[in-house]
């Protein structure tokens, strides 16, 4: 079957999942419209929009949520790939338990903040820690640092990357075919709204997996260039692998032009390796900033690397927080680190992750969808496109009708998804073969319906 009708068909099916879904969340639509009275869109976060409304949930146990209407969901949103230990883990669940019982905020360092840096410094392999309460905090501190130990101002970023709601930062985040610039010099336009336009002057930004995008950029400005901020695996078109031999190159070229290399992991830290991307990949930044997974579900972040750089935190450069390394994001986050995201964790989503994997493949190839998927174990996703993805401008080429019709699909069908086709599935610890066969089944399924 041809693909454009593959589309007319993921346009019909869209239409009737869409009325099913509904019918069915009659409590959701309600929540929403007493919602939006006093929240901008009905939600907490912008992230959190849906069409017409999104679902909310009441609760979830290990691999299930359940919304406000009942239905119960395997669960491979996860907050957006926060929750890699699942749903209220025993493990989690006792070390909040406690800390609650104990104190949840002091404004003072305890012996389980030490104890957490020790442990990621550990983990990550680098020299030492700072705490913050999100991932946009750690790379807004990230590159302040940076900015202090070179002296200098610009900052380099990856093409489509999202790095955060920080001014700074909120840059070239998946941009428009019109407003993105030529492929061999991308423009840093803002995303939002209220970003001065000055901000534009301290941007630079280059495609991902083109090193010598990046080593043109260098030997014109390089003297200026503070930082490369850069995820080192994208995630947020899908997942976008480095390929071989690049995060090296960008590793040596950072080197030579005395530009500190940012590795923004907060998303694949925790996740896609015990050590995250930084063990994966072999290749070590000068920072990296971490958050979501590391901290089993609570509130917190964190940003790191050598000692003479995290220095400049001693020598003027600021970094507070009133809540940073709180016992309570702190006690879940040393449990989840230390006891539920351990080596046998990693072969567990391995396992899960390759069996997904194939499953969908399999699905993809025996009814010819337009499509191919991403295995990083915990990590993983679908993307409508023919061949894999290398950079953002390939995501632009990705069929997203078909997606729009899979979302509806797979939640009328028990599997709760995220709510964009930028974004991936995060596994859990406590997601087993059962959880995995029914995206597969359902998903199959989907396909079918697609060629039909």
């Amino acid at each position: 079957m041809s693909d454009e009708q593959i589309t007319r068909n993921a346009a019909a099916i869209a239409q009737r999942e869409l009325a099913e879904l509904v019918s069915r969340t009659s409590g959701s639509k309600a929540l929403f419209e007493r919602a939006i009275r006093s929240m901008p869109g009905g939600v907490a976060s912008s992230f959190q929009l849906g069409d017409p409304y999104p679902i909310y949930l009441e609760r979830g146990v290990g691999p299930r949520v359940w919304d406000v209407d009942g239905h119960e969901y395997f669960d491979f949103h996860n907050g957006f790939g926060t929750m890699a230990a699942g749903h209220a883990h025993p493990v989690v669940a006792e070390a909040i338990e406690t800390a609650a019982r104990n104190g949840v905020h002091f404004a003072v360092t305890v012996e389980r903040t030490v104890a957490l840096a020790e442990e990621m410094c550990r983990r990550f392999k680098v020299d030492q820690v700072r705490f913050t309460n999100s991932g946009t905090e750690s790379n807004m501190t990230a590159i302040r640092v940076a900015r202090a130990a070179t002296g200098r101002d610009v900052i380099a970023k990856i093409e489509g990357s999202y790095h955060g709601h920080v001014d700074q930062l909120m840059y070239s985040v998946l941009p428009g075919a019109d407003v993105m610039g030529g492929r061999d010099a991308p423009a840093a336009t803002p995303k939002s709204k209220g970003v001065p336009a000055a901000m534009a002057d301290w941007i630079r930004v280059v495609p991902f997996n083109d090193a010598a995008a990046v080593q043109r950029l260098f030997e014109v400005e390089g003297d200026k260039i503070a930082a490369l901020i850069m995820e080192p695996v994208m995630m947020n078109i899908g997942i976008v692998l480095p390929q071989p031999g690049y995060l090296e190159a960008v590793r040596e070229l950072c080197t030579k032009h005395g530009v500190v290399l940012i590795f923004d992991e907060v998303k694949c830290g925790g996740t896609i390796a015990a050590g995250g991307a930084a063990e994966r990949f072999g290749v070590q930044p000068d920072l990296s900033s971490w958050a979501k997974s590391i901290g089993g579900g609570t509130a917190i972040g964190a940003f790191g690397g050598k000692a003479e750089i995290m220095d400049q935190i001693n020598q003027g450069a600021a970094h507070q927080g009133t809540y940073n390394g709180n016992p309570l994001s702190v006690a879940a986050a040393y449990a989840t680190l230390t006891k539920v995201l351990t080596a046998d964790a990693y072969e567990h989503l391995g396992h899960l992750g390759a069996r997904l994997a194939a499953g969908l493949g399999k699905a993809i190839e025996e009814y010819g969808i337009p499509a191919n998927v991403v295995d990083l174990g915990c990590k993983g996703c679908v993307t409508y496109r023919r061949e894999p993805l290398t950079n953002y401008r390939d995501f632009l080429e990705t069929n997203t009708q078909i997606y729009e019709a899979s979302y509806p699909w797979m939640i009328n069908r028990g599997v709760f998804m995220t709510p964009g086709d930028e974004e991936q599935w995060t596994l859990s610890v406590q997601h087993t073969d059962e959880v995995i066969d029914r995206y597969v089944d359902a998903f199959a399924e989907f396909c079918a319906a697609l060629s039909a």
